[in-house]
């Protein structure tokens, strides 16, 4: 599935928690992980109007003397590794705290450990960034675009002092996304809903060739000379068109070298190296200078997502340094065939040059799903999805 999120009036951590429930995300199952924080709050969802288009709000509250949950980085990390969360919902909201903190170290130039999340230390903002995670997971969505991102105009107070906008922190988060301004006086995109966004956007630009299954619509506070709202539209990949190549794409490489670690723990760094925005991961062995077998991890990510990869490898592997450089991308055109086999979908991969098929590879875990389904060797299902889209091309 794929969701796209139309950021023509902008975003923040409410507006899409909002829109995400709206499209369809299983309300229950956000609500059991944001319980699972243990800190008192009441979630109220309404339907408002923006300029007339119909909306989906949400509306948090919190006990008083109970508001402030998050002073820090350090505390907002221990809510979530804390909680018994999902391991997807825990890993990705951690992720979207600490892009939050590195913005605010940059900016006011601090130590990530010193940032003082002073506007963001409420109860609204963990559960906006822990809502939208366990909304994004209940969606299922594999791949995840968002629209160049409207900002706004003027300034913002802050306890530092009044702020332009965009905030300093949300082009910190969005270096490398595609941004405009609207001539429109209001803050449009937050450092929260920019975290967001940072986390789980592959790319910003057009919609993707799909199959438009559903739209929400996520309000935000105020009534401005735009619908402020967001809208999130899911759908599935366009079987009969193919993904334009995205040729030229600059993307960086980071990589470590260890030579002491616990291999065990090497499959849980490439899950928490994806969950920071790793385009890409792999291990590769090697025998280092000292004559000792090694392990080289090499990361291909988005620059937006540089510093995230960088400090996961610091933080969950050995190595004591990272090397980074600038490569290129370039892929093939490619289109999803959906096929049956004994009766399970499968999606297949075929990849173009010159308009001609030079690869067809059917998809892992749906091969895996049907062989499970159906008690059938997983080679046998690849076969058949095989001949299935021979048929179809």
């Amino acid at each position: 599935m794929i969701a796209y999120l139309d950021c023509f009036s902008g975003a923040s951590g409410d507006m899409i928690l909002a829109a995400l429930i709206d499209a369809g995300a299983d309300l229950a199952a956000v609500e059991t992980q944001l319980t699972a924080l243990g800190i008192p709050f009441e979630l109220t969802f309404t339907t408002v109007h923006r300029c007339g288009l119909r909306a989906c709000k949400v509306d948090i509250s919190a006990p008083d003397g109970t508001w402030t949950v998050m002073r820090t980085y350090a505390d907002g990390l221990r809510l979530v590794q804390g909680a018994d969360l999902d391991p997807e919902v825990a890993a990705r909201a951690a992720s979207i705290l600490g892009r939050l903190a590195r913005a605010e170290a940059t900016v006011h130039g601090v130590q990530v450990g010193e940032v003082r999340f002073h506007e963001l230390d409420g109860v609204d903002t963990i559960v906006d960034v822990v809502g939208s995670a366990a909304a994004f997971a209940s969606l299922g969505a594999g791949t995840v675009v968002a629209s160049p991102v409207a900002t706004g105009t003027g300034v913002v107070p802050s306890r530092h002092g009044p702020l332009p906008l965009p905030a300093p922190a949300v082009l910190e988060l969005l270096g490398g996304a595609s941004l405009y301004g609207r001539t429109v006086e209001a803050e449009l995109i937050t450092p929260t809903g920019a975290a967001i966004l940072a986390e789980y956007a592959e790319s910003f630009g057009k919609m993707p060739s799909m199959t438009v299954s559903s739209v929400g619509y996520g309000a935000g506070t105020r009534e401005l000379e735009i619908p402020n709202v967001l809208r999130v539209v899911l759908g599935e990949p366009s079987a009969d068109t193919a993904v334009e190549p995205a040729e030229g794409v600059e993307d960086r490489m980071v990589e470590a070298t260890v030579d002491d670690m616990n291999p065990e723990l090497y499959p849980f760094v490439l899950e928490r190296l994806t969950a920071a925005g790793a385009t890409d991961a792999w291990i590769v062995p090697v025998i280092g200078k000292s004559g000792r077998p090694a392990q080289v991890i090499q990361v291909l990510a988005p620059p937006h997502a540089e510093e995230a990869v960088r400090d996961t490898l610091i933080a969950e592997t050995s190595t004591i340094g990272v090397r980074v450089s600038s490569v290129r991308r370039w892929m093939l055109p490619r289109r999803w065939l959906d096929v049956q086999v004994g009766g399970v979908p499968v999606r297949v991969k075929v990849a173009f040059r010159d308009d001609v098929v030079v690869n067809v590879a059917p998809e892992y875990a749906d091969c895996a799903g049907a062989a499970r389904a159906l008690g059938m060797p997983l080679k046998e299902v690849y076969r058949a999805a095989l001949a299935e889209a021979a048929g179809l091309l």
